[in-house]
């Protein structure tokens, strides 16, 4: 089966460059043949620099780039010349890009908006020469400084997506159908779970040229914040959403139940979650008629709105349009 070129999640060594040696030149000519110091600083080392760019969406690019190494700084010269300073390497990252340090798993920098910039690995700074050190009762110093040292590590990139709403739910709980249903997206769709291997976004249209994005990430089990299923390695994708759609079939024997499981999962995997908005969606209501909704009504959970929704027949979809559009604003 061919590799997806979702890859959300990289490890990378990065280095940058060493500061030049400043000069310890002295300055001779065919008329001064005691001429005083005249050596040059060092160049600096190039940094590795990371930037948001809106136009990448995955961190395949990034994945086969295991080592990134800046130049070194030039050394200073003659004639107080500075050395050449190294070539800076720019990586560029999708937007919501986090960046960890490989040991201590400490979060560096995140990247949310299109076009930043943060230095990763900042260059050495290029040696004094000795031309900085000479003074009244010291003219002609024989020494400079070396440069500085570079910076180096393992890094971990994670990348997390933006998007307004995304949703939660066991697999097989008809989130990408709905995605489907009310955006131009294309997600694999079947009735077995885990159909969703990777993370899907879609662009919800609303009336007068308002839109929103939705994220549907593949399906959450009991236990996921242990690392069982697949829903683990994604639940970071949630943690930037402004919504939590729960997508809960009808056909759940206890949909307050299920509701409450998904929400144990997200609150032992970040508790923070559980601070974002919140819509229950009870779906495939295709399969149920009026009269059923209106028992199960009385045992969903309280303090949380909800609709019943049916991607096949369209039930509830412009309503729950309108619910996630009252959210976000909030």
């Amino acid at each position: 089966m061919a590799e997806s070129n979702f890859i959300d999640y990289v490890k990378i060594f990065c280095a940058s460059g060493h500061g030049g040696a400043g000069s310890t030149h002295l300055h001779r000519a065919k008329y001064v043949p005691k001429g005083g110091p005249d050596g040059g600083d060092g160049g600096r080392g190039g940094h590795i620099i990371l930037k948001a760019d809106p136009q990448f969406w995955t961190l395949i690019h990034l994945k086969y780039r295991k080592v990134v190494r800046a130049e070194n700084g030039a050394p200073g010269g003659a004639a107080l010349s500075t050395g050449k300073s190294g070539e800076d390497i720019v990586l560029q990252v999708p937007v919501g890009t986090a960046v960890k340090d490989a040991e201590t798993e400490e979060t560096i920098c995140e990247l949310v908006e299109p076009g930043e910039e943060f230095i990763l690995c900042r260059g050495g700074r290029g040696g004094l020469g000795n031309n900085n050190f000479k003074t009244p009762t010291l003219q002609t110093p024989r020494f400079a400084q070396p440069g500085e040292e570079g910076v180096e590590g393992w890094f971990i990139f994670e990348l997390k997506l933006l998007a307004d709403v995304g949703l939660v739910g066991f697999p097989n709980a008809g989130k990408s159908t709905l995605l489907s249903s009310i955006t131009s997206a294309k997600p694999k769709i079947a009735s077995y779970a885990f159909t969703t291997l990777e993370p899907n976004l879609g662009i919800v249209r609303y009336y007068d040229d308002r839109s929103f994005v939705m994220a549907d990430i593949p399906g959450i089990i009991e236990g996921a914040h242990e690392g069982k299923g697949i829903g683990i390695r994604f639940l970071r994708h949630i943690e930037r959403n402004s919504v939590l759609l729960f997508l809960v079939s009808v056909e759940e024997d206890d949909i307050a139940a299920a509701y409450r499981t998904l929400l144990s999962e997200l609150e032992q995997y970040n508790p923070e979650l559980l601070t974002k908005r919140r819509v229950l969606a009870v779906t495939k209501c295709d399969l149920a008629d009026a009269q059923i909704e209106r028992e199960l009504e009385p045992a969903l959970p309280k303090g949380i709105p909800h609709v019943f929704i049916s991607s096949v027949s369209g039930e509830g979809l412009k309503e729950l349009k309108d619910r996630l559009w009252e959210a976000l604003l909030v």
